[in-house]
């Protein structure tokens, strides 16, 4: 999609600070973190949010979260939270499947 932010940043467009990078996702920190470990994961593929997810595209939002529990990984990460807003009521700013994995403070709950 040729306005959509995400869709720039994994192409290269624009400039970020990449965590994991491969043929279908990449994952960078947030420009505005949230919390003291605080990064996305997206698909290189355009897809609205969770919303979006049919079966043809379901084995791509499988591999994003095991990216996440890679990523976490080789980050010592022993406790995160994995968010995903869908729709701008949730939060949602950019309209493409992402999710935050916020980590290095207590998490309170409920959110928001």
């Amino acid at each position: 999609m040729p306005d959509c932010l995400f869709c720039k940043i994994a192409a290269g467009e624009i400039p970020s600070n990449k965590v994991y990078e491969d043929e279908t996702v990449y994952a960078f920190y947030d420009i505005d973190p949230q919390a003291p470990t605080h990064f996305l994961v997206i698909p290189k593929a355009h897809i609205p949010s969770v919303a979006g997810i049919r079966p043809e595209n379901a084995a791509l939002a499988g591999h994003m979260l095991e990216v996440i529990a890679k990523v976490a990984g080789e980050l010592g990460l022993e406790s995160y939270r994995v968010v995903s807003n869908v729709g701008q009521q949730a939060g949602q700013t950019v309209p493409h499947l992402h999710f935050h994995v916020l980590a290095g403070r207590d998490m309170t709950w409920p959110p928001g």
